[in-house]
């Protein structure tokens, strides 16, 4: 067998496979990344699946048994798709999976090629070492993450729920990368945010019917005029503060570990706690509130015709434990002669910060780096976790990075220049697999 490269340049390797997911069932490359990944997992004697809804959006399904399987068993779930980039916009090829000035460039470096390869790692080192896990883990190197899930996750849990048999929790998306903040006192405190949370993903289309007519007779109650309206209310609604039991801990702890003392009992402390958390703020101002936002419209197809109908697409978001609250306001804010249906939807998921789950990743995360401060997060967005949660797993968001010794961070995501430190990586990799040989 090959020499086992290090977690980080088996993520520029993996970057090289342009796996663009560009949204309404097209993508490119899943197919070639999973075969890829599936004949490296069968000549290192494991009994991999390679399947998908179709033959190119393919995702890869393997069972490690563990030396106890009648415990509950866990799943590690990692996608292989990303979503596009330009070529033009970045100033390294963001295909070319180069490792340079101490990071791993490229598409899907942090989102999520990293977890991919430090999971993929793993795996080839238990086989290499001839290691079994405790209990049974369940890895997932899945399709179609980055649009609606329907050729990846989702449909795994529809068409093949027997996989995931006995499978208790759940790990993948976001969590447990080290940032490093400062506190009041100067020094630096090291924070590990896990997530138990994600905010429901209810996209919708709103539809407005009017009366048709010439462009040159304005209609005051036009499709248009309705829809805008409709959408003014729902842009401009300013949502409450809600505090869950994560985004509650995540502020307290925080800001409590950088020397401050939180007062999240009104509006004003609530946001300076948020404030004294610096970078690692601009989460919790994501999750302390529910969310809904006009991202598309069509209307009309010639200048002097008043269309007789109009739609548009919301992109809405809501906390755990207040789904029916948001459809209710969401449904007042419309208006007459406006409707909507659901585009997609995901309710919310949450799980628990003191279960033993979190416990154990917490442990590895402090066996790693015993200063540091490990702390419960909710997520703005989403991931494949809410497809898993739906077969009553219980689903964090871990994918551990550890800090750069030189200071360096991860940064691009979805954006331009995509890069994560590659000893985070490493560092990381490790960090997963002392998770998964000992919870």
């Amino acid at each position: 067998m090959w020499s086992i490269p290090a977690a980080s340049a088996l993520c520029a390797q993996l970057i090289r496979f342009d796996t663009s997911n560009f949204g309404e069932g097209k993508s490119a490359g899943e197919r070639d990344i999973a075969e890829y990944i599936f004949s490296l997992l069968a000549e290192a004697g494991y009994e991999p699946h390679l399947l998908g809804p179709t033959e190119e959006r393919a995702s890869v399904v393997v069972r490690v048994e563990g030396e106890h399987p009648e415990l509950p068993g866990i799943l590690v779930h990692a996608h292989t798709d990303v979503v596009p980039a330009d070529a033009a916009e970045w100033t390294r090829d963001p295909f070319d999976g180069r490792v340079e000035d101490g990071y791993v460039y490229g598409r899907g470096a942090a989102d999520m090629k990293d977890m991919v390869a430090m999971t993929l790692k793993t795996l080839l080192e238990w086989a290499s070492e001839g290691v079994r896990p405790q209990r049974d883990v369940v890895v997932v190197f899945v399709a179609d993450e980055e649009d609606k899930g329907e050729y990846g996750a989702l449909w795994l849990v529809a068409e093949h729920p027997e996989l995931f048999r006995g499978v208790e929790c759940a790990i993948g998306e976001s969590g447990g990368n080290a940032t490093p903040l400062p506190a009041a006192d100067g020094s630096t405190v090291t924070l590990y945010p896990i997530a138990t949370g994600e905010r429901g993903t209810l996209h919708m289309r709103l539809r407005a019917e009017g009366v048709p007519g010439h462009g040159s007779r304005p209609q005051p109650d036009s499709a248009i005029t309705r829809l805008l309206g409709a959408c003014y209310r729902i842009n401009s609604f300013t949502w409450p503060i809600q505090l869950t039991e994560t985004v509650r801990d995540y502020i307290s702890v925080g800001s409590t570990a950088l020397g401050h003392e939180p007062d999240l009992e009104t509006e004003d402390g609530i946001m300076a706690a948020i404030e004294v958390l610096g970078e690692a703020g601009d989460v919790a101002r994501a999750t302390i509130r529910c969310s809904a936002t006009t991202t598309v419209l069509r209307a009309g197809y010639k200048t002097n015709v008043i269309p007789g109908s109009a739609e548009a697409d919301v992109d809405v978001r809501c906390l755990p434990g207040t789904e029916q609250f948001v459809l209710d306001t969401i449904d007042e804010l419309l208006g007459e002669n406006v409707t909507r249906e659901f585009l997609s939807h995901q309710s919310p998921v949450s799980s628990s910060p003191h279960s033993p789950w979190f416990l154990a990743m917490r442990d590895a995360v402090l066996r790693s780096n015993p200063d540091g401060v490990v702390v419960p997060v909710c997520m703005g967005g989403g991931t494949d976790a809410k497809a898993f949660a739906a077969l009553g797993i219980e689903t964090f968001g871990f994918t551990p990075l550890t800090a750069d010794p030189d200071g360096r961070t991860s940064a691009g995501v979805h954006g331009i220049d995509e890069r994560v430190p590659a000893s985070s990586i490493d560092g990381g990799q490790l960090v997963l697999k002392d998770f998964l040989q000992h919870v």
